[in-house]
């Protein structure tokens, strides 16, 4: 197993991919492509493993088919209609990040539906060497894959960039759903994985005790989001990362999970329950 770091927006440890033989999980956004390239050193990939379809972990994937176009994509179903035409994705996207959207993230080219592999949970894939879950809690179309005891969590996994220790839940809108997300890290420990390997970032082996942040600031925060308003929630999330962190780790962990938008998703989640 490869880490690629992505080095996004020319910062180390933001966002990785991860090669495993010849099959990519996650290859991040086409802001990205010459550093996936670089790290892929000629090596040519048959299959992307999708963990969802957000921008900084499947935006360069329609670019890779582009350039290797028996290229296989493996999504949950719920995503593949964003992959064949993420025009609607695009657009969401837009509202959030306006004019940085193509400095962020870059083209998001389509993939052709002869491509796609639909996923539901449940599935072992090439060969049987990959098991998929659905974990849903981040979106609504997350899923995670385990390898060789090592659990490629995508963000439901958490962001946690070493060498800090402090984990997190990233909670955009608008897709959080915190009891689903509950769930899906109960699945994660149902595997028993030696390793974690997650987007932001890398791979370690604190697997309970990253998980068991994840459960305890789910709930926290959003329960800060809900009753303390924008300014506390902050202001508790920034305190949690510089527990540990400082300078350039900092603005990792911003540029990573931006809090502002993290505090953005407890909103939505709380507006669909009132």
């Amino acid at each position: 197993m490869r880490v690629i770091d992505l080095l996004h927006l020319g910062r180390g440890r933001v966002i990785a991919s991860y090669e495993v033989d010849d099959v990519l999980i996650d290859p991040g956004p086409s802001s990205c492509l010459p550093a996936l390239l670089d790290g892929l050193a000629g090596r040519r990939p048959r299959a992307v493993l999708l963990t969802h379809v957000h921008l900084d972990h499947a935006g360069a994937t329609g670019s890779l088919v582009e350039r290797w176009p028996d290229l296989d994509v493996y999504v949950h179903e719920r995503g593949a209609g964003h992959m064949i035409d993420p025009s609607r994705l695009i657009n969401s996207a837009s509202r959030l990040y306006g004019d940085d959207m193509d400095r962020l993230w870059g083209e998001m080219a389509p993939v052709p539906e002869r491509n796609i592999i639909a996923l539901a949970g449940g599935e072992r894939l090439l060969g049987g060497s990959f098991e998929v879950a659905y974990t849903p809690g981040h979106a609504k179309h997350h899923v995670s894959f385990l390898h060789d005891q090592t659990a490629f969590a995508g963000d439901v996994g958490g962001v946690r960039i070493p060498p800090s220790s402090t984990a997190l839940p990233p909670t955009p809108p608008p897709d959080i759903d915190v009891e689903a997300w509950h769930e899906s890290i109960a699945l994660l420990r149902s595997w028993r994985p030696r390793r974690l390997a997650i987007s932001h970032f890398g791979v370690n082996d604190a697997v309970d005790d990253q998980l068991d942040q994840l459960d305890s600031r789910l709930d926290s925060w959003s329960q800060l989001a809900r009753d303390g308003g924008d300014d506390a929630f902050v202001a508790a999330v920034h305190d949690a990362i510089a527990s540990d962190a400082s300078g350039e780790q900092l603005l990792r962990y911003e540029q990573a999970a931006p809090t502002k938008q993290m505090y953005e998703g407890y909103e939505r989640y709380w507006s669909k329950r009132n």
